[in-house]
């Protein structure tokens, strides 16, 4: 199997080739391309990708491309994790909703859609790279805001895919911090979205198929 991460240059993608070589018995993954734009961020992780897959045994190649063609080809899953205009433009973005007194950021409100706006169009290059090359891979995006990305890639290409995000997994983990249990037992439920990908308070939540909030709320009232 084979994984290509585009924006390998990110300071997250020693994390999350981490969580892979831990799950290398669930995931059988024989190659990792990683590919971004920058040699020089590309050639670090890299080399930091080679020496955790050595520290575990891992035999896993590690390979890495400035060419998205190359990236995608023949992958079974592809991970987008990219900022187009780089922090200049995330800066820029938040900085766009101050000055009209708006409340957002990069994934929600005016700099959220601006971040879209720039982003889309290299998602679907992306996708459309994947068409040729990869047809049957699946692409995993990361990259926000999350939502309208995903979205577009759904609407306009032939790629299945999916979009993820850490929140959900820190509301879990918060809410076993507070009404204990595990992780595994709890399942959110109707979360409201708003917004172009954040903002999604959480309205009910199961805890091993029973619901916390009434009590939560009752507790609260005493």
């Amino acid at each position: 199997m084979k994984i290509a991460i585009i924006g390998a240059g990110s300071s997250y993608t020693p994390e999350l080739l981490d969580g892979v070589f831990e799950r290398l018995q669930t995931i059988p993954v024989q190659e990792i391309m990683l590919m971004d734009p920058s040699q020089e961020r590309l050639a670090i992780n890299a080399e930091f990708a080679r020496r955790m897959a050595a520290r575990r045994s891992a035999a896993v190649a590690i390979r890495s491309t400035q060419r998205v063609e190359d990236a995608v080809k023949d992958a079974a899953f592809v991970i987008t994790q990219i900022r187009v205009g780089h922090m200049a433009a995330r800066i820029a973005d938040e900085k766009l909703g101050l000055r009209h007194n708006l409340i957002g950021q990069e994934t929600t409100g005016i700099g959220g859609f601006a971040c879209a706006l720039r982003t889309i169009p290299r998602i679907l290059e992306i996708a459309h790279h994947m068409e040729r090359w990869a047809p049957n891979g699946f692409l995993i995006n990361f990259t926000n805001p999350a939502g309208i990305i995903t979205e577009a890639v759904l609407r306009h290409s032939t790629i299945r895919t999916v979009g993820l995000c850490n929140i959900p997994i820190g509301m879990i983990m918060e809410i076993v911090r507070w009404f204990g249990g595990d992780v595994a037992d709890v399942a959110l439920v109707e979360s409201l979205v708003m917004g172009a990908a954040r903002l999604a308070p959480r309205q009910r939540h199961y805890q091993r198929g029973v619901s916390q909030i009434l009590g939560a709320c009752r507790a609260g009232m005493g």
